[in-house]
C-alpha cells in the first residue's frame, strides 16, 4: 500500500499543468450527461506500478467515477490484460486519461526494469539500489516503483544520511578531515544518521580504512578485478558498495566480487515506460 503524504498535492498538479482553464476536446463533443466505462489495457508485459495512483487521479477529477483495479502494485501483467475499469461520466474519464496513464506508465517502467535487473542477481546476497537520480516531485513515487520492483532504496534525500563524496571531500581538505568535521556535526545536532565515504582509488581506501569513522564504502568505478580485492581489503568491516558505470551486461559480475550493494541511477532516470492504454468497454 503506497503511503505518500503529499499524493493528492502533486496529482492536482500535473491536472493544472494537462488542464488549464478546460478540456475543451472533451467539452466540445462530450454531453454533460454522458456516461461509460473504460478499460486500461496492458500493451506490454511487464510489472504494474502506480494502479492505486491512477485510481486517484480519476477520483480527483471526479468523485463520482468507479473504478476497479483488477490488478495490483508488483503484480505480473501481461499484453493484453485488464488492469483496472473506470465508470461514471464519460467527460470525467476522458480528461482523466492521459494523467493517469502519464504516472501509471512511467512507474511501471521502473517496477519492469527493477525486477528484471533485480533477477539477474538471483542466488547472490547483493542488493540493487536506486539513487537520487529521479524527475523532481517525482522521488517518492519513483524510490516506491524500485521496492515494486524489488529493488531496495538508498537514501531519499539529503536530510536522511550522510554521503561524501569526491566534491564535499575535496572542498573539506581531504578525506580525514570530511569525516572528522561530519561526526562533530553530527555530534553537535543530535543527529543519528548514517555516514558512507565515496572512494575513487585503492589509496584513498586505505585511507579510509586507516582513519575509520563511517558506516559504508562506497567505491566508485573500480573495475570488478580492483573492487574483488577491494571488498576482500574491506572485510564486513564496513558496507559495501559499488557505482558508476554499471550496465546490465555487468551487474553480475559487480555482484560476483561480493560487494553487499550495487546502486544504478539508471533504475529511474533512463527507463522507458510501459505501454497501457485506455479504451471504451
Amino acid at each position: 500500500m503506497m503511503n505518500i503524504d503529499n499524493l493528492d498535492e502533486l496529482i492536482k498538479m500535473a491536472l493544472r499543468e494537462d488542464i488549464g482553464d478546460g478540456d475543451h476536446s472533451t467539452l466540445a463533443c462530450i454531453p454533460p450527461t454522458a456516461r461509460g466505462t473504460a478499460k486500461m489495457v496492458a500493451k506490454q508485459d511487464g510489472i504494474l506500478c502506480g494502479a492505486e495512483v491512477g485510481e486517484r487521479v480519476f477520483k480527483i477529477v471526479d468523485n463520482n467515477l468507479n473504478v476497479t483495479l483488477l490488478k495490483h502494485d508488483g503484480d505480473a501483467i501481461f499484453k493484453g490484460e485488464i488492469v483496472m475499469t473506470i465508470e461514471g461520466p464519460s467527460g470525467s474519464i476522458l480528461t482523466a486519461e492521459r494523467t493517469a496513464l502519464n504516472f501509471m506508465q512511467r512507474l511501471s517502467g521502473i517496477a519492469t526494469e527493477t525486477r528484471r535487473m533485480v533477477a539477474m542477481l538471483k542466488g547472490l546476497n547483493t542488493q540493487l539500489l536506486d539513487t537520487r537520480k529521479t524527475t523532481p516531485n517525482m522521488r517518492l513515487l519513483e524510490k516506491y516503483a524500485v521496492k515494486c520492483g524489488g529493488g531496495t532504496n538508498h537514501r531519499i534525500g539529503l536530510y536522511d544520511m550522510v554521503m561524501l563524496k569526491d566534491n564535499h571531500i575535496d572542498f573539506a581538505g581531504g578525506i580525514e578531515a570530511a569525516i572528522d568535521r561530519t561526526n562533530d556535526y553530527l555530534k553537535a545536532k543530535g543527529k543519528d544518521l548514517r555516514i558512507e565515504i565515496e572512494v575513487r582509488n585503492p589509496d584513498e581506501l586505505q585511507r579510509v580504512l586507516n582513519h575509520g569513522g563511517v558506516h559504508r564504502i562506497m567505491l566508485d568505478n573500480f573495475d570488478t578485478t580492483t573492487l574483488r580485492k577491494a571488498v576482500r581489503c574491506i572485510d564486513h568491516r564496513y558496507e559495501t558498495e559499488a557505482s558508476g558505470g554499471i550496465t546490465e551486461k555487468t551487474l553480475r559480475e559487480y555482484a560476483e566480487t561480493g560487494v553487499d550493494f550495487i546502486s544504478v541511477g539508471a533504475l529511474t532516470h533512463h527507463i522507458k515506460s510501459l505501454d497501457l492504454s485506455l479504451v471504451k468497454k
